[in-house]
């Protein structure tokens, strides 16, 4: 039997908000507003490591990429615009017929599953970028599922890990301004003790066997309520880049 990292308690939680996914007002609010930003740096990543032009038509065909907690396909879907053969993988099972109907609705080809990274490496799935983003401070044991991605990669390929810092001022902006004040996230949607500190995750992406080789923050600015990436301030919402070699 694969062993699983899955932490049912976690899976619960976002089971609960399934149907939300593409309500710009809903509970996903702030991730469509952090998505910009995120998807410039995974893009220019992925450019960067694998000499692709973005201003091609489809500059990341021939690419098999894996989103491993792909919700309702928020960034699977662009990838899939840009040429890639992209798998969506979520171990919350009613986020998979979400995820499929908004992207038949778009005309798109994903393949989404109901899965978990774990399984997947076991059957012995081989990807060239691994997107892992806002998934690690969810799972039960980090260096397992860490350890779990990068055996689904290639060599030669590329792993994107965002997650949350875990400091006070994570917690005033994580959770008591996002859950409590702003209301955008249920209570008790992240907990501040799983969350883990940029020196933490780098350690973990390397034992886990892969070469940190960027980390950068994710930024929000309330007065003009932007989000932006910053290279110096990681204080809150971070996103690192490591390869397997």
């Amino acid at each position: 039997m694969t062993q699983t990292t899955v932490d049912p308690a976690e899976v619960a939680k976002f089971e609960a908000m399934a149907a939300e996914w593409w309500d710009l007002e809903g509970k996903f609010k702030p991730l469509h507003m952090m998505n910009p930003v995120r998807l410039g740096y995974i893009t220019e990543q992925i450019a960067a490591e694998f000499g692709r032009d973005l201003d091609s038509d489809l500059p990341f065909e021939g690419l098999r990429i894996l989103d491993i907690g792909c919700g309702g396909g928020l960034l699977c879907e662009p990838m899939a615009r840009l040429g890639a053969t992209i798998v969506g993988v979520d171990a919350a099972e009613r986020n998979i017929p979400v995820a499929q109907a908004h992207a038949r609705q778009s005309g798109l080809d994903i393949d989404y599953r109901f899965t978990t990274a774990e399984a997947m490496a076991a059957a012995g799935e081989q990807f060239d970028v691994v997107l892992n983003m806002e998934v690690v401070e969810h799972v039960a044991d980090p260096l397992a599922y860490l350890t779990a991605c990068q055996q689904l990669l290639k060599l030669g390929g590329l792993h994107i890990c965002s997650t949350i810092n875990r400091n006070p001022k994570s917690y005033a902006v994580a959770i008591v301004g996002a859950e409590v004040i702003m209301r955008w996230l249920p209570k008790g949607t992240h907990e501040w003790s799983k969350f883990i500190t940029p020196d933490e995750l780098f350690d973990l992406i390397t034992r886990a066997g892969l070469d940190p080789v960027d980390r950068k923050g994710f930024v929000f600015n309330p007065i003009l309520w932007t989000w932006s990436v910053s290279d110096r301030d990681l204080s809150v919402n971070y996103v690192t880049a490591s390869i397997k070699r």
